[in-house]
């Protein structure tokens, strides 16, 4: 791949708060691949959110949860050695009031400036970095993990504790979504492509709770390991617009919840699974 990258910037993320995400939130989202929206939920929102984070986190622990840290030797590089990652997909089928929060106008509206009005969730997921231990995750992209055929697909992290660089956060490429596709960069095997981006180089994405950190699927992230006293807590949401649709025969979980707008893919077929 021959694309070059400019030098990422602790400038670069520019944030911008919910009520004033305008064009320049999408314009912003074009040129550098992500955008750290601020506020969008507000402290009220997020105590009774991470309430229902702890009793998810417990009820999984019930069950026996496993570590889910990545295997691999990409992992091993960053640091994953003894450490500890819990995650579940689709907090929705959990806690009526993560549905909620994912219907929640302040979010659609910042997710409609960067993707349009169809809004489509595929699949969400909880994340909890334990303190001191908290697994890392290598520099990777998410397209390989559930392809579509518009490559529209954008994630976006719900911040439920402070996330910062000690702690673990989101760590980005600016620009590199213009990669677009690029082979063997699921994180989770050898690939001297990756080797030109060290989780070093990238640029931190530090938030507080109620922030929501958005990125392209092709947008190059990872993050270091929760070496902080501190639990980093986080649910992301996998979205993408109603004229988009996963690949025939990607077996990812794939709630197709329309959280806003149309889904223009829909048929009786997949009403019926």
């Amino acid at each position: 791949m021959s694309t070059t990258l400019q030098e990422p910037s602790v400038t670069s993320h520019t944030s911008a708060s919910a009520s004033g995400a305008t064009s320049s939130a999408r314009s912003f989202f074009e040129e550098n691949g992500y955008y750290l929206a601020k506020g969008v939920f507000s402290p009220e929102e997020m105590r009774e959110l991470e309430i229902d984070f702890d009793r998810i986190v417990a009820q999984m622990n019930s069950f026996g949860a496993e570590n889910a840290v990545w295997g691999g030797e990409e992992s091993a590089r960053v640091g994953s050695k003894n450490t500890v990652i819990y995650h579940t997909h689709n907090v929705q089928i959990y806690s009526a009031a993560w549905l909620r929060a994912f219907m929640n106008p302040r979010f659609l509206d910042v997710v409609q400036e960067l993707i349009g009005p169809d809004i489509i969730l595929h699949h969400s997921k909880l994340f909890q970095k334990p303190s001191e231990k908290g697994s890392p995750f290598p520099m990777h992209q998410d397209w390989p993990y559930f392809p579509t055929i518009k490559d529209k697909m954008i994630a976006g992290i719900i911040h439920v504790t402070r996330a910062t660089d000690e702690m673990g956060c989101l760590r980005v490429y600016p620009g590199s979504h213009r990669l677009g596709r690029v082979e063997n960069t699921n994180g989770q095997s050898r690939s001297e492509f990756l080797d030109q981006y060290p989780l070093d180089g990238a640029v931190a994405l530090e938030a507080e709770p109620g922030d929501i950190a958005f990125f392209h699927y092709f947008t190059l992230h990872g993050s270091k390991p929760n070496v902080s006293p501190h639990i980093r807590k986080t649910v992301l949401t996998q979205l993408h617009p109603g004229d988009d649709r996963v690949e025939e025969g990607n077996r990812h979980p794939n709630a197709r919840l329309v959280l806003r707008g149309w889904n223009h893919h829909s048929r009786r077929a997949l009403g019926n699974e």
